[in-house]
């Protein structure tokens, strides 16, 4: 079993329970939510008072209630992000690229430099749809977690830069 932290800041952002397909030369990874309810079970506390006297006749007791989360943003508590528009996007993709550069192995900044072009096209042609995420810690110059809807779909489609991740075995 492996999880995968950002290169930048260290948070988690996927393990191998989701799995994944490389798509644009292998510079982002595919990944499918799943949207599921979850159940936030309310707590009654009992503080001795006697509702009788407060004049409450019946104990009405609390209500369960149900939220629908998608797994992935609910499992590693990603932050969702203000949208970008296409200048702020630009200005991320530059700073990212040379923060993420001068952490991989040489022959990795050369595929990653010789790519990264085409992923952010492909990034810039879906810029209206997207959800923009961060991890946990909050770390907005580090890897973003990208969201959207995939034509007639219900659950949503994340995109991770797979060159910003690094894989760690549990």
């Amino acid at each position: 079993m492996f999880t995968c932290h950002t290169r930048l800041s260290g948070d988690e952002l996927l393990s191998d329970s989701f799995p994944y397909k490389e798509i644009e030369n292998g510079m982002l990874w595919e990944v499918e939510g799943k949207a599921r309810l979850l159940t936030l079970w309310a707590v009654s506390v009992d503080i001795g008072a006697n509702p009788s006297a407060e004049g409450g006749e019946d104990d009405e007791g609390v209500d369960d209630q149900a939220v629908k989360v998608v797994d992935i943003v609910d499992t590693f508590r990603l932050q969702e992000q203000p949208p970008f528009d296409k200048k702020q996007f630009v200005a991320f993709m530059k700073k990212y690229i040379k923060l993420l550069s001068a952490k991989l192995e040489p022959e990795k900044q050369e595929l990653f430099k010789k790519h990264i072009e085409g992923a952010t096209k492909f990034l810039l042609s879906k810029l209206k749809d997207l959800q923009f995420f961060v991890g946990e810690g909050m770390h907005d110059d580090s890897t973003m977690v990208f969201a959207y809807y995939k034509e007639g779909a219900t659950d949503p489609t994340f995109l991770y830069f797979a060159y910003g991740l690094k894989e760690v075995k549990c």
